[in-house]
């Protein structure tokens, strides 16, 4: 079952960046756009588990901090030659608030 989660204001996540959700299935982070869209992925690149949260967003795509792996923000794919995917997590913006789609067992705590 899943249940969608508030997780703030859209203005508190900056233009091309992201905020970490915590669950206890592992850390989710919520990017946005330079246009105001947002997506979800587990904060683990599939390359060597770095932390996404803290990439570089460009487009609609995060670049791994740690080796430079590009992420689609839509599908969780490597785009090529890398290879790979993160686990994607639907979100949505309603009236200028940022909700997030996570399974009952993965509800946020913080």
């Amino acid at each position: 079952m899943t249940q969608w989660i508030e997780i703030g204001a859209l203005a508190d996540i900056p233009r091309l960046g992201s905020r970490v959700v915590r669950t206890p299935g592992g850390n989710i982070a919520v990017f946005r756009t330079e246009s105001d869209e947002v997506f979800a992925l587990d904060d683990r690149c599939p390359h060597k588990g770095g932390p996404l949260s803290q990439g570089i967003v460009h487009n609609k795509r995060v670049t791994c901090p740690l080796h430079n792996f590009v992420i689609e923000l839509a599908s969780g794919q490597a785009v090529a030659p890398d290879e790979g995917c993160t686990h994607t997590h639907p979100a949505k913006v309603e009236n200028g608030v940022v909700w997030l789609s996570v399974r009952q067992a993965a509800a946020a705590v913080s």
